[in-house]
Order: structure tokens, then sequence, then C-alpha cells
């Protein structure tokens, strides 16, 4: 958590505005799911980045780990720790999903722009480190909401 032992387990305003992003990046994650699903049970098309579906998913995806990357940059910010979402962030992905976070949200004149393409060919096993830091930091959010001294 914070630096500072006085806040250790506390549910600070700076947590419940983190959250928020956590909440935002993770709804996107929802409907990039939701897409994939749809994708799953129709046959493949060479064409698929021109598809609607393709649209789709790439659209929620990068909206995903676009707002993902801001919850870390948070995170960063506010120097929080716990050795499982601390041990994730020390992959070279973090740097990659930044980059692609500025891709996303800072206009490119390519339509693939290598911000976008390093992610993915650079990346570390990108899609299960993506989800498995996002459930860390459910887990840590549900752990301090479940920490919060009991009022009495």
């Amino acid at each position: 958590m914070s630096e500072n032992p006085d806040t250790k387990n506390q549910l600070t305003p700076e947590i419940i505005t983190l959250h928020r992003y956590f909440i935002w990046a993770d709804r996107m994650r929802v409907h990039f799911d939701e897409i994939l699903k749809r994708a799953e049970s129709k046959p493949v098309a060479v064409e698929l980045p021109k598809t609607e579906n393709g649209i789709d998913t790439f659209l929620y995806m990068s909206l995903w780990y676009g707002t993902f990357y801001v919850l870390i940059e948070g995170w960063q910010e506010l120097k929080l720790t716990d050795p499982k979402i601390d041990s994730l962030l020390k992959s070279p992905n973090v740097e990659l999903l930044r980059r692609y976070r500025n891709g996303v949200f800072h206009f490119q004149k390519e339509y693939y722009d290598k911000r976008f393409m390093e992610l993915m060919s650079e990346g570390q096993d990108i899609a299960n480190w993506i989800r498995n830091l996002r459930d860390e930091f459910s887990r840590w959010f549900i752990d301090i909401h479940r920490n919060m001294p009991k009022s009495q």
C-alpha cells in the first residue's frame, strides 16, 4: 500500500479515485470479452480487421488496454505496493502498454502504428499478463474494502 504506515489498509479518497479507473478499464474488458464471444461463433475471415467484429475487437481491446494503463500509472503515482501486483508490474509489458495507451489516446497517422504493433509482437504473453494483473488489482480492491474498520 502507501509508503505512509498510517494509511496502510485504509480506503483513502485517492484509492477510491483509483478504483474508478479500475471500473472504467474493467468495463471495456467486459465489452471486449462480449465481442470475442460473438466472434468465436463465426468463421474467421481473412479480412477480419475490416469486418464489424474486427473493428469492435480492436476498439474495445484498445480502450481496455489504454484505460488499464491509467490504473497502473495511478498505482505507481500513489506509491502503492502489493507483492503480486508489483511482481507483474516488473514486466517489460508495462512500458509497451504505456506506449500502446499513447497510440490509443493520441492521434497517429498510421492505422497500425508501431505502438500497437510492438505490444503484440514484443509483449510477453500480453493477453494472459494483462488478465492476471487485472485479477490481482480486483483482489487488492476487494481486500482493502474487506479490511476497512467496521464503523460502530
